[in-house]
This record gives structure tokens, sequence and C-alpha cells, in this order.
């Protein structure tokens, strides 16, 4: 299967992909739909929008989470204080929903992926996903990982809330099954984050002490009307990033607080755009825009008083001023003890027909 996220990480350009997740169960009772109808008009806003992939989370409560499991979000946002309970509310899909899903974006045009969190839909996810995505949450899970990493697909590994040692083991787990591409995501686990918990430096980190694989950015912060802190991530080496979208972003629970909506998207996509512009490809070489400069600019050899055909030229008889259009300053060791082919007038820009061996 084609993989639109593989192919634009393997040229270098960047990627963004909507985690929708659970957030279409918000938008179906907002909108009074079926769940499936809210995520297919998910799917096509986030084409629509230009985002180049898609993303849920694919769970059942029993399997995820125990009973007692407290609550980590903003319960202001999201009021519920258990896991078990929460994610009771958004796991009636099973492989039929989501192969409609996978169906229904291929025919949108945007990559289906979902996360999964057990084994069995780990498994009935294979076929439908050209990419597998597994949380900070299962970081620590090896076995999964390695469950996952056997099917022999690229990975997304998303590194919230975990020391360099940990994220050294996961990546070991799964270059043991695969030499797949790897993409690992700098992540904060705060919902939403703040600001000045970012941390984008990680992404840096992350980069140096990874250098064989993609480098991206989970992000949890609030969308910015200038875009800064996708910006940032962008400049220091994130290639790829997730964002949780919503079609609502005033709705309260789950994952809409802090989520991008298809406007945030676009701002997005062109903020990114206008950095590709500003950032060029860094060849060390001279523009071509740069051409009437760099003629005009620059200084040519010329000469430090009349200079009689027949003279032997010495350093005390030239100097240096602009324009570029004669013979370079570098060259002065090859033309002092020359001969004046010609009568060469004060203040001429030295050519190499005026001058003889």
């Amino acid at each position: 299967m084609k993989s639109v996220i593989m192919e634009r990480l393997r040229a270098g350009r960047f990627v963004l992909i909507a985690e929708i997740g659970v957030n279409y169960y918000d938008i179906a009772k907002q909108r009074g739909i079926t769940n499936m109808d809210a995520a297919k008009l998910m799917v096509k806003s986030a084409a629509d929008a230009g985002i180049h992939a898609v993303k849920f989370q694919t769970y059942k409560a029993g399997t995820l989470a125990a009973k007692d499991s407290p609550y980590y979000w903003d319960i202001t946002e999201e009021p519920t204080r258990s896991q078990y309970e929460l994610f009771t509310k958004f796991d009636s899909f099973g492989y039929d929903e989501y192969r409609q899903l996978k169906e229904y974006s291929d025919e949108v045009g945007v990559e289906f992926l979902s996360t999964a969190f057990d084994f069995e839909s780990a498994d009935y996810l294979d076929e439908l996903m050209n990419v597998y995505k597994i949380s900070s949450s299962d970081l620590s899970n090896i076995p999964f990982i390695e469950y996952q990493a056997a099917k022999g697909k690229p990975i997304l590994l998303s590194v919230g809330a975990s020391n360099e040692d940990e994220i050294e083991r996961a990546v070991t787990a799964i270059r043991n099954k695969t030499d797949a591409p790897i993409t690992l995501l700098h992540c904060v686990l705060e919902y939403p984050t703040p600001l000045e918990d970012a941390n984008l430096l990680k992404i840096a980190s992350l980069k140096t002490r990874f250098p064989d694989v993609y480098i991206g950015y989970s992000d949890h912060t609030k969308p910015t009307d200038d875009c800064d802190v996708i910006k940032t991530a962008y400049n220091l080496g994130a290639v790829l990033v997730e964002k949780h979208f919503t079609l609502d972003k005033t709705l309260k629970g789950n994952d809409h607080y802090h989520a991008m909506d298809p406007g945030d998207a676009r701002a997005i996509l062109a903020a990114i755009e206008r950095m590709d512009m500003i950032r060029g490809k860094g060849d060390l070489v001279s523009l071509d825009t740069e051409s009437a400069a760099r003629a005009n600019a620059r200084r040519s050899i010329v000469a430090y008083g009349s200079i009689p055909k027949g003279t032997v030229i010495t350093k005390d008889m030239l100097t240096f001023k602009r324009p570029g259009t004669g013979i370079s300053p570098d060259r002065i060791d090859t033309i002092v003890g020359k001969t004046a082919a010609v009568d060469i007038a004060d203040d001429t820009i030295l050519q190499e027909n005026m001058l003889g061996s």
C-alpha cells in the first residue's frame, strides 16, 4: 500500500496528521448524526484542509484501563475522573467501522491510521494501515511494541513522559524486529500543554541522539494564531507533526480544547510553506538572484596611479575597488611581476588583455 506519510518523509517534506482520536463521538452528539457520519465528516474536513493523514484510536475500555484508574487530564474541560469510565464512552468501533473509515479516507485522498491499544486491534488494523502509531502510554510496554514492530511496517512512536534510557529500550525493541523506518515524536503529556512546558528543544536532542530515525512532534498545546509552536518544532527538526483535530474547539470533553480545527490546519500548512520558502535549500552556492550584487559589490584589482606600457607591475601600483568585473583581488600574487601590455591609466580596472607575461 502507498503511504503518503512515508513518501513525504523520505522526500524531506512536512507531514501533518490530524489526530481525530475519538472526538467524532462528541461531534455526532452535537450535530445529531451517527458516530460514523461524524467520523467521516471529520475525515473529509481534514482532507479538504490539506492534511496528509488522519488518525483514530482503537481500544476497548476493558483491555485498556483498570476500573479504578485515575484521571490525568484537565477536569475543568473533561470532568470524568476515571480512565475506564472515560474510555467506555468511546470504544464502540471495531474492525468493520475502521475498514469503512479506511475506505472513505482513500476515497477523499487522505491516509488512514489508528493507534492500537491492544493485540486484537493491532492485528485487524494491519490490513488497513501503512504505518503503525504507538502511543507514549505504551513506551514501556515492550512486549506490545515488539508485537507491532514484528508486522514489519514503519512505526511512529511518541515519547512523551519518557527518559533517554526508556526511549533507547523502545527503539532497540523495534530494531530487534524490523529495519522499517522509525519516527520518534516528542510529546508532553499535559492536556493541554502550557507553552512554558512545550520543551521543544527536546526535538533537537532527539535528532542528535537518534540520527538514524525521523523526528516528529505530537502537539498538545492550544493552537496559536501565528503557529509559533509548530514553526519552532519544524525548525528544530520535527518533519512530522501530529495534532488533535476537532470541528469545534469550544466543545467540552476529551480532546477538543487543545485541538486544531480545519482553519488552524490550513494556517499551519501555510506557515510551514512559508518557512520552507524562507529556509531555502541550504546549498553552499551563490544564488542566481545575487549575480548583479556579486558582480558589482565585490572588488577588482585597480591601477593605483598610471602604469606605462612595459612596466613590471609591483604591489604598490595596485589597489582594490568595486565593481568586481575585473581581476579578483585573490589573484594579486599572480598579477605582481607581470608586464603592462598597454598604457594603463590611473583608476583603471585591470583586465587580462592589459597584461603580458
